[in-house]
């Protein structure tokens, strides 16, 4: 895949250092405020999700339905509903779902209880299908794709991004104690906390690297983009080093267009 494919260049032009530099702040915000940092980051995945869109098709993305696998409360409806889109979320976890009260998705009928990796919908029934740092959460991520794929639609698009192991937020609140392994960091979380990690390696958490997602999309015949999502477009090529992206890249999109 070339680093600056057709299908990314809208989206390329909004990725620039001061955007990364914006939700990097909004990072901290993340345990404290969950709402701001939800709300800041669904509006810029919303965004780059209608970019790729329009890159790939040609025309706005309004009036389409977005799946979007492992959606939590529903902070990323409104930022679709607002760009005229229809929400649809999955949660296998329901604390997650009720985690900010009731589902916040514009209909609690548009939400769903299921697992990513078995998806209840029928195959080519929604145009976008969206995986927002649930990858690593998942003991079968490309399971997980898969049934992106299949549920998209011929043309359409399944965007899926995660969090790689290597890369400083592979180990979530654990820090950079995952460096360390992942078992030694999650006993350190525990014993300093006196709790489990929420995101607890070998449990919610698991060790996807990069390369893994890069040759799992190639497999697939529907892969046309990958690209670091908080990057700016001038560190896109980090993507296509081997052993450098696994600690640079942090996070992976890969963009697939089912045909």
């Amino acid at each position: 895949m070339p680093v600056t494919p057709p299908s990314t260049q809208v989206f390329a032009r909004r990725a620039t250092l001061a955007r990364a530099v914006r939700l990097l702040s909004e990072f901290r915000f993340e345990q404290s405020d969950p709402a701001r940092f939800y709300g800041a980051l669904a509006a810029d995945t919303a965004a780059m999700v209608c970019d790729l869109w329009l890159a790939a098709r040609g025309g706005p993305a309004a009036g389409r339905t977005v799946l979007d696998v492992g959606g939590g409360p529903g902070y990323f409806s409104a930022a679709f509903d607002d760009l005229g889109l229809r929400y649809i979320g999955v949660e296998p976890d329901p604390s997650e779902m009720h985690a900010a009260g009731p589902p916040l998705a514009a209909d609690p009928g548009d939400f769903v209880r299921a697992s990513g990796m078995a998806l209840p919908f029928a195959d080519d029934s929604v145009d976008i299908c969206l995986s927002s740092n649930v990858a690593e959460h998942v003991p079968r991520p490309w399971q997980l794709g898969n049934e992106m794929l299949r549920v998209t639609k011929p043309g359409g698009l399944a965007v899926l991004s995660y969090t790689v192991w290597l890369g400083p937020f592979g180990g979530h609140e654990t820090g950079l104690a995952h460096y360390l392994g992942g078992a030694r960091a999650a006993a350190r979380y525990a014993r300093k906390h006196g709790h489990p990690a929420k995101n607890n390696y070998g449990s919610s958490l698991f060790a996807v690297s990069a390369a893994e997602g890069l040759d799992w999309a190639a497999s697939t015949g529907a892969a046309v983009a990958a690209f670091p999502r908080y990057h700016p477009r001038w560190a896109w090529w980090l993507t296509s080093v081997p052993l450098l992206r696994e600690f640079a890249v942090s996070n992976l999109v890969l963009v697939l267009r089912p045909r």
